[in-house]
């Protein structure tokens, strides 16, 4: 029988240190409720007539008139013409309130699955509401593949592409920086479709659109041909992780790691170009992991020192897996555990000097344990991109979905913000327009267009009239 890390962590050596727990202290932290207020995992209730909707996390409802799932593009055209207001949805993994509408929310989803492709030109033409696994599925059964992945692939094309989702690499751009072309369906109806050629200022602002410009569905990629990766994970401690992180970025093909909290350790990962026959991806303890550090929290987070000691000699230390296969069953991750999440990307000079300042306002409060997560992408040119002005360092926190995230607004955005951070569009922050057209030199060319094609404010919602400094009136 296995013995999963979550026993581990809080195994012998948690026994061990539990001997000498100050009883009044472990008590007190014992009888701790650390649920935040407000916490309600369920849907909103809906007025008669209209239906709930929910993100992935729940932090962000409403009750729209109508959920239009269209089928064609004709009936795409006739829900945008009964409804004031449309957002449209991808699989709701948007942490920001970029879908709630009391209008209507179109779902794009039946525009989905590979619609040509061509080995020879490396281009694919796949439907907007493709999930990401699926479109890298279909994709490798068509000798071809998408470029890199993000962490979770359970997004949409459009919703992923709309926000600027990334994976990691240092040579490695966004996901939405492989888009040729794409089909798209404006405010009054009308269906175009757009190319750097065809449209230049559409294009570059369309790649990531927040969902502002029009419903997407359809997007022409170029892809590579399908290949194989080499995947090793190791914990080391995080100094000397930090030492290396540059180095490491370099020398692999895609490069990321974990910090856990008050342990002093990290989890690095590597994935590389991988020749020959493969293993099959080792199955994870992530959820385990996940799980002790959470323990770990609960049953010592009043003690910093008990807490570094009891993971110092629980965590494993040293490669810890090392598997492969094909580039989509090792790049992304199933995330069973809901969570809420803030997200800056910081130009890579910057990066190590705010990870270390971001750790320490993190560890000030004893009641985190999530995992921090650390990615380094290539720069691209679309209008939104966070990374069109030069590589940059992703730094993610992470809060268990029932329990206090306000401190990622109070104590951590404003370290961001000093080391040039610009936010994960689909991750929560708190600018808006003044912050946002001093961070992107073509913020105001996005609103002039969007201005020009939506006049009516059909797209808009409440989120993004804040983000683009317009007038709402629902």
């Amino acid at each position: 029988m296995s013995t999963t890390r979550r026993a581990v962590l809080l195994g012998t050596a948690g026994l061990a240190a539990a001997v000498a727990i100050p009883g009044v202290q472990y008590a007190r932290w014992s009888m701790k409720d650390f649920t935040r207020d407000g916490y309600n995992p369920g849907l909103p209730p809906a007025p008669e007539g209209e239906v709930a909707w929910t993100n992935w996390s729940g932090i962000q409802q409403s009750t729209p008139n109508r959920i239009a799932v269209p089928a064609t593009e004709a009936d795409l055209a006739s829900a945008l013409a009964e409804a004031r207001r449309v957002r449209p949805v991808g699989s709701g993994h948007s942490f920001t309130g970029l879908v709630p509408s009391e209008h209507m929310i179109v779902d794009a989803s039946r525009f989905s699955g590979l619609i040509s492709a061509d080995a020879a030109t490396g281009t694919a033409t796949i439907g907007a509401g493709t999930r990401i696994r699926q479109a890298a599925r279909e994709l490798d059964g068509a000798g071809l593949a998408l470029q890199n992945l993000p962490d979770v692939d359970v997004q949409t094309l459009a919703g992923s592409f709309s926000t600027s989702t990334h994976g990691t690499g240092r040579t490695l751009q966004p996901l939405h920086a492989h888009i040729e072309g794409f089909r798209i369906m404006l405010a009054d109806g009308t269906a175009r479709d757009v190319s750097a050629a065809s449209d230049p200022d559409l294009f570059m602002a369309g790649r990531v659109s927040l969902g502002a410009l029009g419903v997407i569905t359809q997007y022409t990629l170029n892809c590579v041909p399908t290949y194989n990766l080499k995947r090793r994970v190791w914990v080391e401690k995080l100094d000397t992780l930090l030492d290396q992180v540059m180095d490491l970025s370099q020398q692999h093909r895609n490069f990321e790691f974990y910090y856990f909290p008050f342990t002093g350790y990290a989890a690095g990962i590597s994935h590389d170009i991988f020749e020959g026959d493969v293993t099959g991806r080792v199955p994870d303890e992530d959820e385990d992991t996940l799980a002790g550090l959470k323990q770990l929290r609960d049953v010592f987070g009043w003690s910093t020192w008990l807490r570094e000691r009891i993971a110092a000699g629980s965590l494993p230390k040293g490669l810890i897996e090392e598997s492969s296969d094909a580039y989509w069953k090792l790049l992304a991750t199933a995330r069973p555990t809901k969570f809420n999440e803030m997200e800056y990307h910081i130009p890579l000079e910057n990066g190590l000097t705010c990870l270390r300042e971001i750790i320490a306002a993190l560890e000030s409060r004893n009641d985190t344990f999530f995992p921090m997560e650390i990615r380094i992408t290539a720069p691209d040119d679309a209008w939104l991109s966070p990374f069109n002005d030069g590589p940059r360092m992703s730094i993610a926190t992470h809060a268990a979905v029932d329990e206090p995230y306000d401190y990622f607004f109070s104590a951590l955005e404003p370290i961001h913000r000093a080391h040039g951070g610009r936010p994960h569009w689909g991750k929560l922050h708190s600018l808006g327009k003044a912050e946002l057209i001093s961070l992107y030199p073509d913020f105001q060319n996005f609103l002039d267009l969007r201005a020009s094609l939506d006049p009516e404010g059909k797209f808009l919602n409440p989120h993004l009239a804040h983000l683009f400094g317009v007038d709402f009136d629902a």
